[in-house]
């Protein structure tokens, strides 16, 4: 499918901006961030940390910046515009900075190959001084749900 003719790629475009609050993914409504570029293979997404995201320490946790990284790669490759469904095979995350209550993150995903069974992609999360909080490398792979639209 190409970009001019991308129903799900327009869908997200005309959503910069706002809250995914509205997401048909449960996780990513919870995790409520807001987009802020949609482009063919890239997507990026704010997220601000909150308490109820946090371990022990009062940071990140891990499993929430992982789920940030996955849903994130998850709305990129549905952006995609393909026929059928795609889910996550692996997700290889890296944590390497701490990130607190109330910081706000960028996420970023791109597609570094997309082949016709799987997808390979990268998404990383910095904070606003640019410093890498965590990246991930995964693979996506065609599932047989078609789509919707």
């Amino acid at each position: 499918m190409s970009t001019e003719t991308n129903p799900r790629l327009d869908f997200f475009r005309s959503q910069i901006g706002n809250s995914l609050i509205q997401s048909p993914s449960p996780l990513g409504r919870w995790l409520n961030g807001t987009l802020k570029d949609v482009q063919h293979g890239t997507m990026t997404v704010e997220v601000t940390v909150r308490q109820d995201m946090t371990n022990p320490l009062g940071t990140l946790h891990g499993g929430a910046a992982a789920a940030i990284m996955d849903d994130l790669v998850g709305m990129m490759v549905f952006g995609l515009g393909r026929e059928y469904g795609y889910t996550s095979v692996n997700l290889n995350c890296d944590f390497l900075n701490a990130a607190r209550i109330g910081d706000v993150l960028t996420a970023h995903a791109h597609v570094v190959r997309a082949g016709k069974n799987v997808i390979h992609c990268e998404a990383r999360i910095s904070n606003l001084e640019g410093k890498i909080v965590a990246k991930c490398s995964t693979n996506m792979i065609q599932t047989g749900v078609k789509l919707p639209f």
